[in-house]
């Protein structure tokens, strides 16, 4: 079977997938881990991979940029390819005074400035949240790495280039980081009845005026990357 945005058959995808934004990243990080990493979609340039990491069966694939578009590809992967988990793997603006150039941000929940939760006709606001299987394995390796980590929560935005310029506004209400997927990829997991987490590298601090270089955020940030790694493997096991 295929969809129109992806042309692997059923069971080229592991039960578990690393889903950085970049499709490059997805790349980079199946030919630096994954042993035997075969490549099972190119459609649109969203690459995606399959391979083992210590003998596991994982998936890495990219999402593109946005809500709708890690709405699209987490739906199909949740729904038409039997995927359990999905990883996200991506990089954040710091909000919080706290959070550093290239610290870990691992995802509790996630607030956000879109409309994505209204095709659920909710009577109330939803509150995008981890499941807390992948959360708790992925506390569990950042702190056997050593890492820099926070838990908390995140603000996925609708807006990059944000004429209002309200991070201060999310910084009083204690959100750590600012990103663009995550609460469309929990609110697909909960409806789906599946397991999602959201794991950042900290990649600019916006109201410090800080930043890494684009080649930095494509190719390196490699705690993230292996945080979630063995996250997959415990799940594995």
């Amino acid at each position: 079977m295929s969809t129109p945005h992806n042309n692997a058959k059923k069971g080229d995808i592991a039960k578990t997938v690393l889903m950085p934004g970049d499709p490059l990243r997805a790349k980079f990080i199946a030919e630096t881990y994954l042993d035997n990493a075969v490549c099972y979609n190119e459609v649109r340039g969203m690459l995606g991979f399959t391979g083992t990491y210590k003998g596991v069966p994982v998936s890495v694939q990219g999402s593109g940029m946005g809500m709708p578009s890690i709405g699209i590809y987490s739906w199909e992967l949740f729904n038409e390819y039997d995927v359990e988990n999905i990883i996200r793997v991506g990089t954040a603006g710091a909000v919080a005074d706290n959070v550093e150039l290239r610290d870990v941000i691992i995802s509790m929940s996630a607030s956000t400035n879109s409309n994505y939760a209204a095709q659920y006709r909710l009577p109330g606001t939803y509150a995008p949240t981890a499941s807390w299987t992948l959360l708790s394995a992925a506390v569990r390796a950042a702190e056997a790495k050593g890492s820099r980590f926070h838990v908390g929560n995140v603000l996925s935005s609708d807006t990059f280039y944000d004429d209002a310029n309200s991070l201060a506004d999310w910084q009083k209400m204690g959100v750590l980081g600012i990103e663009m997927e995550t609460a469309a990829l929990y609110m697909n997991a909960a409806r789906a009845k599946k397991n999602a987490l959201g794991i950042f590298t900290v990649s600019d601090c916006p109201l410090r005026g800080l930043s890494t270089s684009a080649e930095e955020r494509q190719t390196s940030f490699r705690d993230m990357m292996e945080i979630a790694l063995e996250t997959a493997v415990s799940l594995g096991k």
